[in-house]
């Protein structure tokens, strides 16, 4: 459904599934507008007192979380309760997805005493959690509830002592052609961890077989790489053997 309304290119028709020449629901077209800017997460939506998944992120969300999906309207469909949601956002993240938590800005108490009561809930992307990201309100929140209500939740889905989860961004520079044929370049690293805000960073001259680079990266582990879009076919072929491990 997603892709059927993605390229529609006639105005008169963008309220309309191409596909099954239904009506998109109000929420289904905000779900459209968000997924076009956040195409590569999984995005949770805050509806009242439950988080839905839409089309393919629902899917992922029944296998992944084991939970039901169903259709509703044009999108097939899976939630879970506010509660539980950064449960399910570890889960997620803990398989390799990057999850975004999209939330209402505003309250139904407001918004009855408002003019719009009647209107479609605001909602806008408030967290971006990847496996080195796994931070912000949400994470707070989850653990202020847990030490409220220990017994809600099962002991094996918190763990509340931080892991090293470095973010590393890695770039380099041949400091001419001679250097770069021979494969000997120059390397900079800069490793974050967000949840402590440590901070690492080195520059080095490396040879071929990328031996400084490959101790630095071991040493580190970091639980996501961030490369710039042109890399040496030695350091790729190193990144490639460390991450495929």
């Amino acid at each position: 459904s997603f892709k059927s309304y993605e390229n529609t290119e006639n105005t008169s028709d963008v309220n309309l599934n191409k596909r099954t020449k239904s009506i998109y629901t109000p929420l289904e077209l905000q779900f459209i507008e968000m997924k076009k800017q956040y195409k590569d997460a999984v995005l949770c939506v805050e509806c009242g007192y439950k988080y839905r998944f839409f089309g393919e992120d629902a899917e992922i969300a029944a296998k992944e979380l084991n939970i039901y999906c169903h259709q509703d309207h044009n999108f097939m469909t899976a939630s879970i309760p506010t509660h539980r949601l950064f449960v399910h956002v570890r889960r997620l993240v803990a398989k390799g997805y990057k999850v975004g938590v999209i939330k209402q800005m505003e309250t139904a108490a407001l918004k009855a005493a408002g003019e719009n009561k009647s209107s479609l809930f605001s909602r806008k992307l408030t967290a971006l959690y990847t496996k080195s990201t796994l931070i912000g309100e949400d994470i707070l929140w989850f653990h202020t509830l847990i030490s409220l209500l220990d017994d809600s939740v099962g002991v094996e889905e918190v763990t509340t002592d931080v892991p090293d989860n470095y973010l590393l961004c890695i770039c380099e520079n041949g400091e001419n052609l001679k250097d770069r044929k021979k494969g000997d370049i120059v390397i900079g690293i800069m490793a974050v961890q967000p949840t402590t805000g440590e901070v690492v960073f080195d520059s080095f001259r490396d040879c071929a077989s990328r031996l400084e680079l490959e101790s630095r990266v071991l040493r580190l582990q970091p639980v996501e790489i961030i490369l710039p879009s042109t890399l040496s076919d030695q350091s790729e072929k190193l990144i490639n053997s460390i991450t495929s491990m």
